[in-house]
């Protein structure tokens, strides 16, 4: 682990310890009923309790959504992003529609899914792609049209193939706004999978938060909101650390000792 990341953890321990510390603060002062909000303590007995019980299928279920639907979200928003950076017309004649899917609020439109395609997970899925599309095909868009002209002009000059020029300029150029995009799909796939399974399902986190509620089980509640919570700050690490490989070049990614022992007479 680099020093970049060991202050990250740093910092996210900091952080957590403070807000732990307001947290019981707040609860022990103002003397909070369990049922409007639970103390740490109970947070995290009933997140052990859930630790030993069928956390993990519901987990697996709710990953393996998520991870599917951004898979396939992130690839169709590449291949929308793509042809519509390179023209102008395309642009023109399907953006428009695009928007006005995006624009749509996506709970508004689960029931119609529903209906479409039924109670299982091609609905859910359907979701969680529609929510991660735009981010992506967007960033996909700036990335292509940000690419220094003057190299595609060079690659041209050296008699390049379309797609030798994408490999080798506009890919790599392209690639820290593409994954600024991925990350906003990520955090928007777990956002839509959550919401996908408040409304039809029977297992998964989002299952679990309702069934929480109905109950009104607050300590359960919490606990589940910090597994979802825990999940989706996980997988945009992850997401992080492949940018961190495929972006070591880029000068957002570069450490900061590396720079200065390269500045160093």
């Amino acid at each position: 682990m680099t020093p970049t990341r060991w202050r990250r953890a740093a910092e996210y321990g900091l952080s957590f310890a403070l807000f732990l510390g307001i947290w019981k603060g707040y609860v022990a002062a103002y003397d909070v009923p369990a049922f409007i909000l639970p103390s740490p303590e109970e947070t995290f007995l009933c997140l052990v309790r859930l630790f030993k019980g069928e956390i993990y299928f519901h987990l697996a279920v709710t990953t393996g959504e998520i991870v599917s639907g951004f898979l396939l979200g992130s690839v169709l928003g590449f291949l929308f992003g793509y042809p519509l950076a390179r023209s102008a017309l395309l642009r023109k004649a399907l953006m428009p529609y695009v928007l006005f899917a995006q624009t749509a609020p996506k709970i508004a439109l689960i029931p119609l899914f529903v209906l479409w395609f039924g109670l299982g997970w091609a609905s859910k899925l359907i979701l969680i792609v529609s929510m991660v599309f735009f981010p992506v095909m967007a960033s996909v868009i700036l990335g292509m049209q940000s690419v220094d002209r003057g190299m595609r002009d060079l690659m041209r000059v050296l008699r390049a193939s379309r797609l030798q020029t994408f490999w080798e300029v506009e890919l790599p150029s392209s690639l820290p706004p593409i994954f600024a995009g991925l990350k906003v799909g990520i955090v928007q796939a777990v956002i839509g999978a959550i919401v996908a399974e408040w409304i039809s399902s029977k297992s998964g986190l989002g299952y679990l938060l309702t069934y929480a509620s109905a109950l009104s089980d607050t300590p359960l509640l919490v606990a589940a909101i910090i597994v979802t919570s825990s999940l989706g700050v996980l997988l945009y690490e992850v997401l992080d650390v492949v940018e961190g490989r495929l972006l070591g070049w880029h000068e957002s990614k570069r450490d900061a000792h590396a720079v200065l022992r390269e500045a160093a007479p």
